[in-house]
């Protein structure tokens, strides 16, 4: 049985061959799974994630059942167990987005389906992440020896873990820039302006307003001043750098609104990545 709950399961080499996979789709790779009926349960709302897995399953071909937590049997006390068993029952394939972390370790053994983790709290972020290193990818060829700072809601951010842990292990030397409101006693930390000349990548997290925004002791404006993309930072940046960011983006905080879509800017094509990458982990749980 196929899941993908955790990119701590997969090894190196099972990595590339999910980038590999995922460039021959974005190169127009066809491949149909006409019988297959692929279930999405998000318990979360999203855009990218969930309409992105959506597009992937319909473009191998899958029927789609989208979950409805509002009209379903929740609203009658019935478990989150229960409801992914019984979506199981209907589906070859389930991916799941939760708020609570490792939300799967209780399902895996018990459903006989693959399950896709689409996002568990502030835990793991598993296809994001390597939409992120498939991006990356198309950009220098290579992980090893790639500096990346990012920067934001480290503690609280499933991005920022699955990400750090994934590209250390690739090779790649992360550095995490973040107030210390929202850091994680996981990992050291260095200013923004110490490094944003010397990376390869700026990965700025979504500062989630809906949750933090009480108890950090900064208004937006000197957030973007201490931790955002300005104009001047922008400058700084190497020729061949590239800016990244999962958005959704506050425009105006994480990176300056003007630069959103600057050349440097791989914003929009990480959104275009995540259903190529999404086809190849589909494709891979349903052979």
């Amino acid at each position: 049985m196929y899941h993908l709950v955790d990119l701590k399961d997969l090894n190196v080499n099972e990595i590339s061959e999910l980038i590999h996979s995922a460039e021959e789709f974005s190169s127009g790779k066809i491949i149909q799974y006409s019988n297959k009926v692929a279930a999405n349960l998000f318990f979360e709302p999203s855009t990218r994630t969930q309409y992105s897995f959506e597009t992937a399953e319909h473009r191998l071909g899958c029927r789609v059942i989208t979950f409805n937590k509002e009209a379903s049997s929740i609203k009658k006390g019935e478990s989150f167990y229960d409801t992914v068993k019984t979506f199981s029952q209907f589906a070859d394939v389930i991916v799941i987005r939760h708020s609570e972390n490792n939300y799967y370790q209780n399902l895996v053994n018990h459903i006989d389906i693959p399950l896709i983790n689409a996002g568990d709290g502030s835990g793991n972020h598993p296809t994001q992440s390597l939409l992120d290193l498939l991006t990356i990818y198309q950009e220098f060829k290579c992980f090893a020896g790639l500096k990346i700072a990012i920067i934001g809601d480290i503690a609280y951010s499933r991005v920022a873990h699955t990400n750090i842990e994934i590209m250390e292990r690739l090779g790649m030397t992360v550095y995490c820039c973040a107030p210390e409101e929202l850091q994680s006693a996981n990992y050291d930390y260095v200013g923004l302006d110490d490094v944003i000349g010397e990376v390869d990548i700026v990965m700025f997290l979504r500062l989630q307003l809906e949750r933090h925004e009480r108890f950090l002791n900064l208004s937006l404006s000197d957030y973007h001043e201490l931790y955002g993309l300005t104009k001047a930072r922008y400058l700084r940046l190497k020729d061949d750098a590239i800016v990244m960011h999962p958005a959704p983006v506050n425009r105006g905080v994480e990176i300056a609104d003007e630069l959103i879509e600057c050349s440097k800017s791989r914003i929009f094509k990480q959104m275009k990545n995540g259903v190529y990458m999404r086809m190849a982990l589909l494709h891979k749980a349903l052979l």
